[in-house]
């Protein structure tokens, strides 16, 4: 199956209101035309300096999302172009961004990333700093960036029950923070491994890599 036919078949697979983002780390600027050319625009890496380098190689109207964990010190390299962070875990990366968007005089969309993974090397807020965030009126503050959604990653494993529990908890929590936020919109949940539990558990934006562009090296 060639990158075009694996697209074809998700896309035509996926529910209407949800959002493809094609997960192009690693993979060459070839593989990411060749989704480009078969009409596909969004696109998620996890390093800021091969989303940079490929940012400036590929056609303009591509949106870039940012998938990967962000360190502070980084952000500066992709604030004239990201379209979405999908992993802000942490008030003080919210600033950051918040500061370099105004440099650039943009407005950068972005996701609170929710920890409900059991694995310990998985970041986000918990639960309860979420909602102290929420809460404490900073938000409002940081004119610079718009709040769209929430983002989580299930635990890695074969237990689907477990991964489907965990999903559910964020849909719980979205549904909990659309109430404070009425602006949010996008619930990012789902990977090539579990996006079918996570579509049924109201994901709106599934990040997909092996299934579009094959295994990783």
């Amino acid at each position: 199956m060639s990158i075009k036919d694996n697209l074809l078949k998700i896309k035509e697979s996926l529910p209407q209101n949800v959002t493809l983002v094609a997960v192009s780390k690693t993979k060459p600027l070839a593989d990411i035309q060749e989704a480009y050319d078969a009409g596909h625009r969004i696109f998620g890496e996890n390093k800021v300096q091969e989303m940079t380098e490929k940012w400036e190689s590929l056609p303009k109207d591509i949106e870039w999302h940012m998938i990967g964990h962000l360190q502070r010190n980084k952000v500066k390299y992709m604030a004239s172009f990201v379209a979405l962070v999908h992993g802000v875990d942490s008030l003080r990366l919210l600033k950051e961004i918040n500061k370099r968007a105004k440099q650039n005089d943009r407005v950068i969309p972005c996701l609170l990333q929710v920890h409900i993974a059991e694995e310990e090397s998985k970041f986000g807020f918990d639960e309860t700093e979420l909602l102290d965030l929420i809460h404490s009126g900073t938000l409002d503050s940081l004119q610079h960036i718009e709040i769209k959604g929430l983002m989580g990653m299930a635990t890695f494993t074969e237990n689907t029950q477990q991964v489907k529990k965990e999903f559910q908890s964020l849909k719980r929590l979205f549904d909990r923070v659309k109430l404070e936020l009425p602006g949010i919109e996008e619930l990012s949940m789902g990977m090539s491994g579990d996006y079918e539990i996570a579509l049924a558990e109201g994901s709106s934006m599934v990040r997909l890599g092996s299934s579009i562009f094959g295994a990783r090296n």
